[in-house]
């Protein structure tokens, strides 16, 4: 499992994450706000499986390997 996230998009994963997460417990207080789990779960660990399927990498690192 190669990181195919790099810094920024790991940074807005992560704010994405909340956002939703937060959600949950104010605002219309729907259980679609856990699917913030998703991003910033992605964004910890640095890798994505959609990208991976979509051939995409925001990496630096797997970019210069390129």
């Amino acid at each position: 499992m190669n990181r195919n996230v790099g810094a920024l998009d790991r940074g807005l994963r992560v704010v994405l994450g909340i956002v939703l997460i937060a959600l949950v417990f104010v605002g219309p207080q729907t259980p679609w706000g856990w699917i913030g789990v998703i991003p910033l779960g992605t964004a910890l660990v640095g890798f994505c499986p959609a990208y991976r399927l979509l051939g995409i990498c925001t990496s630096a690192k797997q970019k210069e390997q390129s």
